[in-house]
């Protein structure tokens, strides 16, 4: 087995495939540890199983819900995926992501069958105004002088509206700069899946060096997928009760609006 820590790292890739597992390169590595993923390339990971399992091609993925029940560790990966619910309209799929034995991760993936074009519903109400298009606006490094991570190698970011290691609201352009696996061009959803994690620490309303703010969950709606390179998150962060926050996305892509994504927040000094 190849280890994540001997060889893997000048390759531009996020995850190796290595037999019935996964290594991650240090490109898929997040801000909280060293030691630690970031929450994208593993929702993306989940996006790819769901997509991978058969089910028929009329059915499109709809939703993935993302449960990180502990830290997912820089180590090889083993992802296994069964339909729990079947059906001719809708289905659900559950991942169980495992490193060394021990179950990391759980994703639950929401499918639903395509209907004609001639029974394409149009909104009733006009969208929210689009975000600048990210040619229009330039790329700004985001926690550029830490260590080698997905949010500094893994993806580029354009912000339209805030800046980063600025507390606020912020509308940022994101797009993957490598595979999520070598030699596999990422899917529609595995750059959604893996942008939608990113509203948390874009739109934070808590400074890095003083707080901890970590999502255990992130869940992504979509109501069809982005087209091309390019996936927009309109964030924001709100907080209640004490120690508990949300951090919500409205996502786009170059054509318009496409889902929203929500994140649970566990807020501590």
């Amino acid at each position: 087995m190849i280890s994540s820590a001997g060889g893997t790292d000048d390759v531009a890739t996020l995850f190796l495939p290595d037999g019935q597992y996964l290594v991650p390169t240090e490109r898929a590595r997040g801000p909280w540890s060293p030691l630690a993923l970031h929450g994208g390339p593993v929702a993306a990971l989940a996006a790819r199983a769901a997509e991978r399992h058969v089910g028929g091609d009329e059915l499109q993925l709809a939703r993935i819900t993302l449960e990180l029940v502990r830290p997912v560790p820089l180590a090889p990966l083993r992802l296994s995926t069964a339909m729990v619910k079947p059906g001719r309209k809708a289905q659900l799929l559950d991942t169980v992501v495992e490193a060394d034995g021990v179950e990391v991760a759980w994703s639950r993936a929401l499918r639903i069958r395509r209907a004609s074009e001639d029974q394409r519903a149009e909104p009733t109400v006009p969208e929210d105004d689009a975000p600048e298009p990210p040619d229009k606006v330039a790329s700004t490094p985001f926690m550029a002088d830490g260590p080698r991570a997905f949010h500094n190698e893994g993806m580029e970011m354009r912000y339209v509206q805030g800046r980063p290691n600025v507390p606020g609201p912020a509308t940022v352009w994101f797009r993957l700069r490598c595979p999520v696996v070598v030699g596999e061009e990422p899917t529609p959803w595995q750059r959604v899946a893996a942008a939608a994690d990113f509203g948390n620490g874009v739109a934070s309303e808590l400074a890095f060096d003083s707080s901890v703010f970590i999502n255990p969950d992130l869940t992504i709606s979509v109501h069809r997928p982005p087209v091309g390179e390019w996936v927009c998150l309109d964030a924001r962060t709100r907080f209640g009760t004490p120690g508990i926050g949300a951090a919500e996305s409205a996502l786009w892509d170059v054509e318009g609006r496409i889902g929203r994504s929500v994140q649970s927040l566990v807020v501590e000094p």
